[in-house]
């Protein structure tokens, strides 16, 4: 500490004094005092503002208010209005003057103080005060006695009280800075928050740290286990499984026939170390090896293929702030959606986290708490990654994320950090753990041009073609020749991919059908696990919730929502994109063969075989069931493929499908279900299905017209339908009133379409061309005695690109014709050059309702879109038209169900049915697509009284361009001539 400034602490590059050397974070039956609970709490302005005396034990606290601690306290008050200050979300850009290591003087500084007793008996001449996250930077008196300061805010700090701790009351007072010198090491893409946010304790210490190396021979099937042990006395290690009892713990032992740890089957054995003193400390003994083996990521010997998600800490009402619960709802999820693998993006997570991976199975990157990408704009000038004078606080920072996760088998990879540029103190660091722990491998994608000290070759956002040519070792090569050697030699590994922002992302199945075919490839991680949206109500007089992102706490910078980016919506609900990410990453691939009558099962996991799976087969006729059974598979090896033939149960059931004549389509279904729980989910979990259509419907000749069209009183009669004479527009058909269908290519913009980071994004070709205000110009209006033609032209004001439409309206001649079948044909030319693809092309159409009954045969249950479709199935389904919306943070083009073949939507007034020809895609909303661009949040959107349709022939892709490219070459919805067609009926 500086006597001259008490403050300096804040500002100096020094990451703490007083603290002790960092250690595992293990489990101990030597007594602990828990301090979690509510504090006394004063928030000031800055560094003038301070309390003088405030860590004095007898100093007056009764005026301060209570706090929760672990809390941010930014986040209290919500999900009203925030009482400290309020969250602030910027991506790269820090939300201060960048000017290192200098914070602003106006920094809100938290000042807790928390009285606790100690009891008699409490071994307090060897106790350890232990915080496990304080953003950013804190000093620490425990009864006036200043203890030290630390930096680092997501690793734990731990100082020694034996000097100032004392049975009986205790007062322990903190100071928290919202901004300090580690603010510049800590610009991961997250909200900005501050406070002691997670747990406290007070520990009586006895060993100081232990270190396991268990490892796996897989020509042996041996394993080798040894434990470092640091204490102040002896200890002795058992392991009864291992038949290891009160023994020397740095062994070696060589144990015969070890059952490995992995994601797949994570055994561990449990164990005990005893200190001589009588201290017990619980183990759990993971047996694996990691390795590249010729060019590609090998774990126990055999190529792991990581399918695997970014992880931030975050809940909608507690910002980082985590209950176990809701860690266990984290991975539980995780192995749910088949998902096998985390990178803890980008800082270490709580250490329960990584029991929980330990326990079920999943591979971790686990990542030190640095990022420096605020820098980047400047070109990097004066980053902290090149700067000596920094040097030490990457290597404690390193050294912090090290030490305490180094017990953990899930742990594969440590990863220096995040987008922090380049320099000698990253080397350094990659230095540090490489003598330390030689076990795992080292990642840092910031230095992809060279890998000179990195074991992993690493991108972010890259195409597929790209992605492809480094499976095949045809990158560009390195600036240095010995570094490219190197880098050739790695295993590849996309870091973040498939940015999961709003609707999308779209072309997963291609990545994995790339990483799949090149054993380079190890995987990688989709961005991100979850949106980090802050739960909100309005104050209005009947609040409605929202979830708030950038900009709406009136942050002076901020990115908007690109913090809501993830597989999970703010509740943890799935989105869309998480179902068809577990879809695509499936373990298990089954392949339905009609034509040969077989189904095949391809196994993907790497060590573990399929008998875990129950198989069963299902057979519909156009939705409804006709049968299902058991099918049995013999059990399939890692990396083998079964065929098995049809039973005779599964050619019954298509045999009567047949027979009954029905000229639909018949679908055969398999799944593959667990047999029995296991610790992430129960019986019956679906890990796998797959799809065959063994009848195809029967083709249908297009009927021709049997009624003319009349024109009388200002409206067009045909059939059952009225048309308005001028518009050509069909207002009523049956009893039912409508409004439309016009063409229309215009979509609520996705974030996909408004955002590109690395590129012009699509919405600024769009509106250049003015898609978003294309007028309908109807140029004629004809009945004739075969039905109504309508010709119209689709351009913006300002342009001499159009699409030119014909809508020809007829009643079909076959039995439905008096109850209302009418068919449309459109027809679209497009006119003038056309440059840029289109949102969508189809019609749109509205009638009166609020809500309604929605059934329909085709792709569901979710919403599906052209490069977003493996996770739906054909089938029957049913809905409500509120129930169909996806809730994304911010509003955008959603709920679109694909291929659909027939639909009904049911209103109070009546049933309008649908039918494709062969299909269409049906999106029904209670608010119109221009209400939809509008909102900004969910609570914005109040319906308008009518229902309005959109049936389509098709969609532009969704790809991931918020943050990654766009669609794929065959995704892109070109303007080009196109004929679709549609038919309507009525019903009650």
């Amino acid at each position: 500490m500086n006597d001259l400034d008490p403050n300096a602490y804040v500002e100096d590059r020094s990451p703490g004094t007083g603290r002790l050397r960092p250690r595992a974070a293990f489990a101990s039956d030597l007594p602990t005092l828990a301090l979690d609970g509510d504090w006394r709490f004063r928030l000031a302005s800055g560094l003038d503002d301070l309390t003088g005396d405030f860590s004095a034990p007898h100093f007056d606290d009764t005026a301060w208010d209570l706090l929760a601690v672990p809390s941010c306290w930014q986040m209290s008050g919500l999900p009203g209005e925030p009482r400290y200050g309020a969250p602030a979300y910027t991506n790269i850009a820090y939300p201060f003057p960048v000017d290192p290591p200098r914070v602003p003087r106006q920094n809100p500084t938290g000042e807790y103080r928390r009285e606790f007793n100690v009891p008699d008996g409490f071994p307090a001449s060897a106790a350890v005060l232990r915080f496990e996250g304080v953003d950013s930077a804190f000093a620490v008196w425990l009864n006036g006695v200043r203890l030290g300061d630390g930096k680092g805010s997501r690793v734990t700090t731990e100082f020694d009280v034996s000097a100032a701790l004392r049975p009986g009351r205790n007062v322990l007072a903190v100071r928290v800075h919202q901004w300090s010198s580690g603010s510049y090491l800590e610009d991961q893409d997250m909200w900005w928050l501050s406070g002691i946010f997670r747990s406290v304790s007070v520990a009586a210490r006895g060993v100081e740290d232990f270190f396991v190396r268990a490892t796996f021979d897989h020509t042996t099937g041996q394993g080798t286990l040894a434990v470092d042990v640091t204490a102040p006395c002896g200890a002795l290690l058992s392991v009864p499984e291992l038949g290891i009892s009160g023994a020397d713990p740095a062994g070696p032992y060589v144990i015969d026939s070890v059952e490995p740890w992995s994601d797949e089957q994570p055994r561990l054995y449990a164990g005990e170390l005893v200190s001589d003193a009588g201290e017990r400390i619980p183990l759990r003994i993971g047996f694996r090896t990691v390795a590249v083996v010729d060019g590609v990521l090998t774990v126990n010997g055999r190529p792991i293929s990581l399918r695997g998600v970014n992880r931030h800490e975050w809940h909608p009402l507690t910002g980082r702030t985590l209950t176990e619960d809701t860690m266990v709802t984290d991975v539980l999820l995780m192995k749910q959606h088949n998902i096998n693998a985390v990178r803890t993006s980008h800082y270490p997570p709580d250490h329960r986290f990584l029991d929980l991976c330990d326990e079920h199975g999943l591979w971790v990157f686990c990542e030190g708490d640095l990022e420096t990408h605020g820098f980047e704009p400047d070109n990097w000038h004066r980053n902290p990654s090149n700067d000596p004078a920094w040097r030490e606080a990457y290597l404690d920072r390193t050294a912090r994320l090290v030490e305490r996760d180094k017990n953990h088998p899930s742990v594969i990879v440590w990863s220096l950090g995040n987008e922090s540029g380049t320099g000698a103190n990253l080397a350094a660091a990659a230095a540090w753990i490489r003598q330390r722990d030689d076990s795992r491998l080292i990642h840092y994608e910031g230095d992809f041009a060279s890998c000179a000290y990195v074991d992993l070759y690493s991108r972010m956002y890259i195409g597929v073609d790209e992605l492809a040519a480094i499976g095949r070792g045809q990158e560009a090569p390195t600036a240095d020749p010995a570094d490219d050697a190197h880098r050739r030699a790695l295993p590849f590994v996309l870091c973040e991919y498939g940015h999961a922002m709003g609707t999308g992302p779209g072309g997963l199945s291609e990545y994995q059908q790339v990483i799949e075919a090149h054993p380079r490839l190890a995987g990688g991680f989709i961005w991100e696990w979850l949106d980090h949206g802050i739960a909100r109500r309005t104050e209005d007089q009947e609040p409605r919730a929202f979830y708030a992102y950038g900009g709406d706490f009136g942050e002076e910078v901020h990115d908007g929502a690109f913090v809501a980016d993830g597989l999970l919506f703010p509740d943890r609900t799935p989105s869309p994109g998480l179902v068809e990410y577990k879809k695509v990453i499936e373990p298990i691939r089954i392949h339905v063969d009609p034509a040969a009558r077989q189904f095949s099962v391809h196994n993907l996991h790497h060590v573990r075989d399929s008998g875990y799976l129950d198989f069963r087969w299902s057979v519909e006729d156009r939705g409804d069931p006709v049968g299902s059974g058991d099918l049995k598979v013999p059990t399939t090896a890692p990396g083998a493929t079964t065929t098995v033939e049809w039973p005779a149960e599964v050619a019954a059931a298509l045999d009567a499908a047949r027979e009954n004549g029905s000229g639909g389509e018949v679908w055969l279904s398999v799944t593959a279900v667990l047999v029995a729980d296991e610790s992430w989910a129960g019986a019956g979990h679906e890990i796998a299905w797959a799809q065959g259509l063994a009848v195809a419907p029967a083709s249908c000749s297009v009927p021709s017209p049997s009624a003319p069209a009349l024109a009388h009183d200002g409206h067009v009669t045909l059939g059952p339908a009225q048309f308005d004479a001028r518009s050509g527009e069909l207002i009523r058909l049956g009893g039912l009133e409508l409004g439309g269908p016009r063409l229309d290519i215009w979509r609520a913009p996705i974030d996909n379409d408004l955002l590109n980071a690395f590129g012009e994004p699509q919405i600024t070709a769009w509106l250049d061309a003015g898609l978003h205000r294309m007028r309908h110009e109807v140029l004629s209006v004809e009945p004739d005695t075969q039905g109504l033609t309508v010709t119209a032209r689709l351009a913006a004001a300002g342009s001499s690109a159009a699409l030119g439409v014909v809508y020809r309206w007829s009643v079909g001649d076959g039995p439905d014709a008096g109850q209302g079948r009418l068919r449309l044909e459109c027809t679209v030319t497009p006119d003038g050059a056309w440059s840029v693809p289109l949102p969508r092309l189809g019609i749109a159409l509205s009638l009166p309702g609020t809500d309604a009954e929605v059934e329909w045969f085709g792709l569901g249950p979710g919403e599906a879109y052209r490069d977003s479709r493996n996770a739906v199935r054909v089938g029957r389904y049913r809905s409500t038209v509120s129930a169909m919306q996806t809730p994304y943070v911010r509003p955008q083009e959603n709920g679109n169900r694909h291929q659909v073949r027939r639909a009904e939507i049911t209103t109070a007034v009546g049933t309008l049915r649908l039918t494709g020809d062969p299909v269409i895609d049906l999106t029904v909303r209670p608010w119109s697509t221009a209400a939809l661009a509008a909102a900004a949040h969910q609570h914005d959107l109040v319906g308008d009284g009518r229902i309005h349709l959109h049936l389509d022939h098709a969609h532009h892709g969704l790809g991931s361009a918020s943050c990654g490219p766009g669609p794929s070459a065959s995704d892109v919805l070109a303007a080009v001539p196109t004929v679709f067609r549609v038919e309507f009926s009525t019903g009650r």
